[in-house]
């Protein structure tokens, strides 16, 4: 053997050492404690978790929580490269929700955090999809949204909240008389009238899970003929969704988005807006002494109807390929306990998903509270498809004029289209997965 093949010979075998010597090291901390990489997506709160994952670190001395916040993208190409990490908080929604179809993600159900959540959620996470025999993902932040209304002008006007349709356009045509706005709408931001005026029109008239469980069922079939379609059964909630916005809604609502929605309102230029908690910090910005409160948009003529848009605005779960399973385990349960589930969801405006858990005391969403508590509550139809059916843009069309029979029968033939690809993603199982 020549020197030269000696020496390659010998940095092989240093090289091959070195390599073993890195993956016995991969998942330790320089003080010897197991390090877990922990993602969470909600950029909103990442102060708020970054001191929660602190207090962790500080609080034992056997494991060590990185916190990684580079988004939901960064994640899925973790998962495709086989290295996804040890546990993800994130938004629950069909991006996500395809690691529970492929049965990616661990069994949770044997976590006492699994045994204190709301049975009643459960049917909303299935909406996604499952992993027949697990519970793959725990929610963690439930957000309730409804209509925000100003309570001053409602009280100079002398007007109740309304619980029923008619009651709905009596208070539309009172605030009109009266030269005040009733509704700010913001239709130049397509998620805008997705998240509040469809889904809100949508959810107060039907019942969604039926709805997307039966539309699952037709599959391929869904068209003209099939028992339930968008065009069939979102005919008249679309109907009665533009008869608000074409008669109770500012004159430049094409060309007013979320930033203008939230400061016009803010200044008291409408009586209602259509959005989540998450516009009360805008609208503080400028009116931070401004009464404001929530209630269900009516869409019928029966208050039992009446229920409050839902979604997970964060899930807790544990990839199958994590190699430290049992250390995300333990951070899991630290983040279920009620002090710190209890506080996170107090900063965040949201609803904990805990059956014992108590109320948000913010009064600008008491008004969501009891629906919440009864459980008449229902996740946005816009949030469950798949991404490629551009349900906000189509939504939108119709606010801006174009006919919902037709925009509702394309989202039929995408729907058609997409479930003759490819299982429909809530009959999904650990069998079908595999």
């Amino acid at each position: 053997m020549s020197v030269k093949s000696s020496r390659a010979v010998r940095f092989a075998a240093s090289t091959a050492m070195l390599a073993l010597l890195g993956s016995a090291l991969v998942g330790c901390s320089s003080d010897g404690r197991e390090t877990i990489r922990f993602t969470f997506s909600k950029r909103e709160a990442i102060e708020f978790m970054t001191k929660l994952v602190a207090d962790y670190n500080a609080s034992q001395d056997d494991v060590r929580v990185e916190i990684d916040t580079s988004g939901v993208d960064v994640v899925s190409a973790s998962f495709v490269r086989g290295n996804p990490p040890d546990i993800m908080l994130a938004n629950y929604n069909y991006e996500v929700a395809r690691f529970v179809q492929r049965c990616a993600l661990s069994d949770l159900g044997g976590t006492d955090a699994a045994k204190n959540v709301r049975d009643d959620l459960q049917p909303l996470m299935a909406q996604y999809g499952s992993c027949e025999g697990r519970t793959s993902a725990l929610p963690y932040s439930v957000m309730a949204a409804s209509v925000i209304y100003n309570k001053q002008i409602f009280a100079d006007q002398g007007l109740e909240v309304p619980r029923t349709w008619d009651e709905l356009l009596q208070v539309g045509d009172q605030l009109k008389e009266a030269g005040i706005t009733p509704f700010y709408a913001t239709f130049k931001d397509d998620w805008t009238v997705g998240q509040g005026w469809y889904d809100y029109a949508a959810g107060g008239s039907l019942d969604v899970i039926d709805f997307f469980d039966a539309l699952a069922k037709e599959g391929a079939e869904v068209g003209p003929d099939s028992k339930v379609s968008f065009e069939k059964d979102f005919a008249e909630p679309m109907e009665r969704m533009l008869q608000l916005a074409q008669n109770y809604t500012n004159d430049d609502a094409p060309s007013r988005g979320y930033g203008d929605g939230n400061l016009a309102f803010a200044k008291g230029e409408a009586a209602m807006y259509l959005q989540g908690p998450w516009a009360f910090s805008e609208i503080a910005k400028t009116s931070p002494d401004l009464e404001l409160g929530t209630f269900p948009l009516p869409m019928t003529d029966d208050p039992d109807d009446l229920a409050v848009r839902v979604n997970m605005d964060l899930a807790v779960m544990i990839p199958e390929e994590s190699s430290h399973k049992k250390a995300a385990r333990d951070f899991l349960e630290f983040l279920y306990e009620p002090e710190n589930i209890e506080s996170y969801n107090a900063s965040q405006l949201g609803f904990t998903p805990l059956t014992d858990a108590p109320a948000p005391d913010d009064p600008r969403v008491e008004g969501m509270i009891e629906y919440y508590d009864e459980g008449r509550i229902y996740q946005g139809p816009s949030v469950l498809v798949p991404r490629v059916i551009p349900t906000n843009g189509y939504a939108q069309s119709m606010v801006l004029g174009a006919e919902p029979a037709g925009v509702l029968r394309t989202m039929d033939a995408d729907w058609a289209r997409i479930a003759f690809r490819a299982p429909a993603p809530t009959s999904q199982t650990k069998e079908s997965a595999e």
